[in-house]
């Protein structure tokens, strides 16, 4: 009951926290490239490191003898599945920049196009914040919870301008933001579910949500922030980020 409990508070911090970057972006309408660059590289850091170190290094621990393989087919998969999910749902590629990428959109309203695009991104990462729970390890599970949160906020500060410029009011703009956040409680259950069916499949289903993650760092958020110039800030601030989580790790192990 208590685990219970701490899953569903949660879901809420992590939904919450791109909600209040998205209350935060309103606040800072007019970010340049290069700023928005580096909050967003932060937020890949941090994304980074719970992926290896919350999700695919306990996979492989937990996988036993045989630990490694599986932890490699899951990220695959997971991988491949967002891959396949980004092939086939209509969507803006390039939350940030400019669509480069053709994805049968042409007659879809551009607020459901946004909101396809940051569900395709957000939901991963609610559905890693509930397989944590699978360990048994609160404290392990809250980690990958706490670098989730951590990034959406910065994600949440940089979505905001775009989505003004494309047309989007600023009431409907803060609605999407509220969805997107929606889309991490829900995946966090969904996370969380999967593994309480069956703990057998935990060093897979932790496997599958860090490859997810580590597709939307390389396919999306890396991509976006060295298209502007500002290459070598945003890879500082991506070290930033990972050495930060890396030393929560070290401090809460």
């Amino acid at each position: 009951m208590i685990q219970m409990t701490v899953v569903i508070l949660t879901a809420i911090g992590v939904g919450g926290a791109t909600v209040l970057g998205a209350l935060i972006g309103f606040l800072f309408k007019n970010l340049s490239h290069k700023f928005s660059d580096i909050i967003l590289s932060f937020a890949a850091g941090v994304m980074l490191a719970a992926a290896v170190l919350g999700l695919i290094l306990p996979s492989i621990e937990y996988g036993g003898d045989i630990g490694i393989w599986i932890c490699i087919a899951g990220i695959f998969t997971g991988a491949v599945f967002l891959n396949f999910v980004d092939k086939i749902v209509p969507h803006l590629h390039k939350i940030m920049g400019v669509d480069s990428e053709p994805h049968n959109n042409a007659n879809i309203n551009k607020t459901i196009l946004f909101l396809l695009a940051i569900a395709i991104h957000n939901l991963p990462e609610g559905i890693a914040a509930g397989v944590g729970f699978g360990s048994g390890n609160i404290t392990h599970a809250l980690f990958i919870a706490g670098g989730i949160a951590l990034q959406n906020i910065p994600e949440g500060v940089v979505i905001i301008a775009p989505m003004l410029a494309a047309g989007i009011s600023p009431k409907r703009t803060f609605l999407l933001a509220v969805i997107t956040g929606f889309v991490e409680v829900v995946g966090t259950f969904i996370g969380y579910y999967a593994i309480s069916i069956s703990q057998a499949i935990l060093p897979f289903a932790l496997a599958f949500a860090g490859g997810t993650m580590l597709y939307v760092v390389s396919d999306e958020m890396m991509l976006e922030t060295h298209a502007h110039g500002s290459e070598r800030a945003a890879t500082y601030s991506l070290l930033l980020g990972f050495c930060l989580m890396l030393m929560s790790d070290v401090l809460l192990g």
